[in-house]
């Protein structure tokens, strides 16, 4: 094998690739990436046995071929190397050794033989639909924040990606709660994904996936079996195991009966919480929301720091009402609204809270009171 490549391609198709590579491996050849050489292009290969990517990239090409080498090493000498530069990358497949050549710069790096290399047996497909690259990097960026982080609810461990019925017809949703808090995203239903199959997309994938979705001119081609989801662009294919489970019915904790409405400035909101809850212990984070006539005061008080109190002038016609949340997972919500003003829908002070931007109902969230 034998090609001459411009850096800035090889670190893009190699980036893609070492960050799906596990830094602690029991099998040495999942820390290579497998790299094919064939016709005008060149495709890199990395996978987890969980994940694999593949990253098509055109090259100049001289003897066809294919090796496996550490994607870790690669990926930092390419790093490294002046921008603009000619890469060449050789083996002759009898040293075991790739060789990478850059200006005056050379490297000589172990390789793996390539049959050695695991490659993620295909799926039948039981949908197949294409979605521009914004719309899913909204549904999956809006959602992705409630995934769970504990390992004993596995399922919880994704984003929820499925067809679901609403008022206004048919939609592609996605879904992550970790029991505190929950975000349900939805998006106009795709030609082609009729029949998908609901799959817990793994937190992992979902963080590869966005990589994918920098371009908002690109359609990206869905694909989804029962066991596996797939996200292909014209360069780069992640393919991914699902999380094998069953995702809980997320319906039953998102409150219908809230009648109490407080409208507020979504930035202003965030930035007065964050500065309230600087003097609160990192242990409870708790902030109490007291509500009264177009006023709402945010106040923390933690024995050991200190204490903090802040106004905002909101809209709000209801009875008063004290409630108390998690300052971290209000941000996190607050960050997620794109409108200038999120609407609180109350109903008692032990009672979970709806957020939503304006009266957009496609993205919606919930989250547990605390305490106070």
């Amino acid at each position: 094998m034998r090609f001459s490549i411009e850096r800035s391609a090889l670190l893009r198709a190699v980036s893609q690739a070492q960050s799906v590579v596990e830094r602690r491996n029991t099998i040495p050849i999942l820390a290579n990436v497998l790299i094919e050489a064939e016709g005008s292009d060149v495709s890199m290969r990395a996978t987890d046995l969980d994940i694999e990517v593949v990253d098509k990239v055109p090259a100049m090409v001289e003897r066809a071929g294919a090796t496996t080498v550490s994607a870790l090493t690669l990926h930092e000498i390419v790093r490294k190397l002046p921008d603009g530069a000619q890469v060449l990358l050789a083996d002759d497949g009898a040293s075991g050794r790739l060789t990478v050549e850059a200006g005056r710069s050379h490297f000589s790096l172990a390789t793996l033989p390539r049959e050695d290399f695991p490659v993620m047996a295909s799926s039948e497909y039981s949908a197949n639909f294409a979605v521009p690259a914004p719309v899913l990097r909204r549904l999956f960026d809006k959602s992705k924040f409630a995934i769970s982080t504990e390992e004993t609810r596995y399922y919880l461990n994704g984003v929820y990606m499925h067809m679901a019925e609403t008022d206004g017809g048919k939609v592609l949703r996605c879904v992550a709660t970790d029991g505190h808090r929950l975000a349900r995203i939805d998006a106009d239903l795709p030609d082609g994904a009729e029949n998908l199959p609901g799959v817990i997309v793994p937190r992992k994938t979902v963080g590869e996936l966005r990589k994918l979705l920098e371009d908002d001119d690109l359609s990206i081609a869905v694909s989804v079996s029962e066991t596996k989801v797939r996200f292909a662009t014209p360069d780069i294919t992640l393919t991914s195991k699902v999380i094998d489970g069953s995702f809980p019915d997320y319906s039953r904790v998102i409150p219908v009966g809230n009648s109490k409405r407080m409208e507020v400035d979504a930035t202003e909101f965030a930035q007065a919480v964050d500065r309230v809850a600087t003097v609160s212990s990192e242990r409870s984070r708790a902030v109490k929301l007291a509500l009264s006539e177009d006023r709402l005061v945010l106040s923390v008080n933690a024995p050991d720091t200190g204490a903090a109190e802040e106004e905002l002038n909101v809209a709000y016609g209801d009875e008063p009402l004290e409630i108390g949340f998690n300052a971290k997972y209000l941000l996190e919500i607050a960050s997620q609204v794109d409108r200038e003003n999120a609407v609180f829908l109350f109903n008692g002070s032990g009672d979970p809270v709806l957020i939503r931007e304006g009266n957009d109902t496609s993205a919606i969230y919930v989250v547990m009171p605390m305490r106070v």
